[in-house]
């Protein structure tokens, strides 16, 4: 009963004290619950290399509520943010002449992984790599130029951007593949929380969330943390007819696969599962298909057919199905929930949004998810405009004038 009122209370803390978090009326009317925009590897990320200081302030400049450090660990037990361990596609490090005997071949969560290991630098060796865009769509004209920051010069800037902002800012860290990080001796869960204990930043109330797709790890922190934690759920694919697909190494947490737990991510979110997941978290952080799947406009051999004659199969050629009710079942529980990833490029747009981003955004916040995980800020903050607009009677007053009330700009 403890854990539930604890629960209880990050939940309404994570609804009444973040920004923007209820959209202003006046009393008695009830308010209007505003999603958070977490800004992806940053909120930048969709026009600058992700997990950068750079990435990071112009998602604080278009709006995200929090930005979102993936971290690993380096030789010396510093934590930086990057997406992976293995450093070959988001950094220049293969560019280095005086790093090519670095590059090797690891088993990470089960399957070979070649390239350049953050646990073979130093600190100080990082901080000679820059920063380079992974996504062949996105623009390479930054490669280079930025640094890899760790997550102490991190707490920093979103404290400073807080208060040059007048807003509140926070963080939302992820552990990355914390088993791997355990067996090699740099397990990432205690230095994560010396760091937000030096910041300030290690209490019930602080603008953190703690994120893992492991469970094993969360289970730790919840002794160690009032933090809010969040559990995310993958899986590795949707076939045609929009069913999840559970392939391994995406079908599970890895913790399971070593302790030989059976099941796979999928059952997490079962009545069950859900109920289990509220025993050490607060959250949950699913793929989107979770809350509403996808299924092939037109089927051909089995796969996805090229409906809109552009030569290539992706989500454009997908619609929309049924939302399924997972939201009202983790809010049941007093559970939020934050889905990932939202993206704007067209090939990532389902048919039914007719490419226009806000349009997805839109859907999910009717669906009544309590954040969303986003690459640009910009376009989930212009969608969540549109949503209070549309749901607050108020909020049209408060746009215009400014006065917003306590926790709004």
């Amino acid at each position: 009963m403890k854990r539930l009122f604890l629960r209880a209370g990050v939940l309404a803390l994570a609804l009444a004290g973040s920004l923007p978090a209820l959209a202003h009326r006046d009393p008695p009317g009830p308010a209007v619950k505003a999603p958070l925009v977490i800004g992806h590897r940053g909120g930048g990320s969709g026009y600058l290399p992700e997990h950068t200081l750079e990435a990071y302030a112009l998602g604080i400049e278009l709006g995200a509520d929090y930005v979102e450090p993936d971290l690993v660990a380096t030789k010396d037990g510093h934590l930086i943010a990057r997406h992976e361990p293995n450093l070959i596609n988001t950094t220049n490090v293969k560019d280095l002449p005086q790093f090519a005997a670095r590059k090797r071949t690891v088993m990470l969560d089960g399957v070979p992984d070649t390239g350049f290991f953050a646990s073979d630098f130093t600190l100080a060796e990082i901080k000679q790599l820059r920063a380079v865009q992974p996504l062949p769509e996105r623009g390479t004209q930054f490669d280079g130029q930025f640094e890899i920051p760790t997550l102490a010069e991190i707490v920093e800037f979103v404290k400073r951007k807080s208060q040059e902002k007048g807003r509140r800012i926070g963080l939302y860290p992820e552990t990355k593949h914390p088993t791997y990080h355990r067996s090699i001796g740099l397990a990432l869960e205690d230095r994560l929380l010396r760091v937000l204990t030096q910041a300030g930043w290690n209490h019930r109330g602080a603008p953190v969330f703690i994120q893992s797709f492991e469970t094993a790890n969360l289970r730790y922190l919840r002794t160690r943390t009032e933090l809010p934690l969040v559990q995310l759920v993958d899986a590795d694919d949707i076939d045609a007819a929009g069913k999840l697909v559970f392939n391994p190494p995406y079908h599970k947490p890895y913790d399971w696969v070593v302790s030989g737990r059976a099941g796979n991510f999928g059952d997490l979110l079962t009545p069950a599962g859900l109920a289990e997941v509220a025993t050490y978290a607060d959250g949950i952080g699913p793929w989107k298909p979770y809350i509403r799947s996808t299924a092939c406009t037109l089927v051909n051999g089995g796969a996805c057919a090229d409906v809109n004659g552009d030569g290539k199969v992706n989500e454009a050629d997908r619609t929309l199905l049924p939302p399924t009710d997972l939201v009202q079942r983790a809010h049941a529980l007093g559970l939020l929930v934050h889905p990932y990833t939202f993206r704007s490029e067209p090939r990532r747009l389902v048919s039914d949004y007719a490419g226009n981003p806000a349009a997805e955004y839109l859907m999910f916040y009717e669906l009544g998810v309590d954040g969303v995980f986003s690459d640009f800020a910009d376009d989930a903050v212009a969608a969540r405009t549109q949503y209070l607009l549309k749901n607050d009677p108020d909020y049209a007053r408060c746009l215009v004038d400014g006065r917003c009330g306590r926790g709004r700009r």
